[in-house]
């Protein structure tokens, strides 16, 4: 699996990454999408508004389940990927890449509580 050293990541399995413009990107791990196996639909309805960091900020439905997407750190969501609202398989196939889920204008850039890429590793067993 793919964990990229230069992301932070949350026990719940979602990444950020802060952009040299002050926004956040967020989406699933590699983990996370394996586990969840093939996803089928991505509901965000939380776009314009204010959440707290460990809000639910949407969900992601795979063929087995659907899972409840958290926020990562406090922020207002700025947009949905409209690429994976068309193809929510590129959560499958690219989760760090065109799978992102979400831009966020983060409320602070303290990312200290997030985990590490050693510390996720840790969390997931890798």
């Amino acid at each position: 699996m793919n964990f990229p050293a230069e992301l932070k990541y949350t026990q719940d399995h979602e990444w950020i990454r802060l952009e040299e413009d002050g926004t956040a990107v967020v989406g699933i791990t590699d983990f996370a999408q394996h586990e969840l196996g093939d996803i089928v639909f991505v509901d965000v309805s939380s776009v314009g508004q204010s959440l707290a960091q460990g809000d639910v900020f949407g969900s992601v439905e795979a063929v087995k389940t659907v899972s409840d997407l958290f926020l990562p750190i406090d922020g207002e969501i700025l947009e949905l990927n409209s690429a994976v609202e068309k193809k929510p398989e590129l959560l499958n196939s690219d989760p760090y890449g065109d799978g992102w889920i979400i831009k966020i204008k983060p409320a602070n850039t303290d990312f200290d509580a997030l985990l590490s890429v050693d510390a996720y590793q840790e969390l997931v067993g890798a």
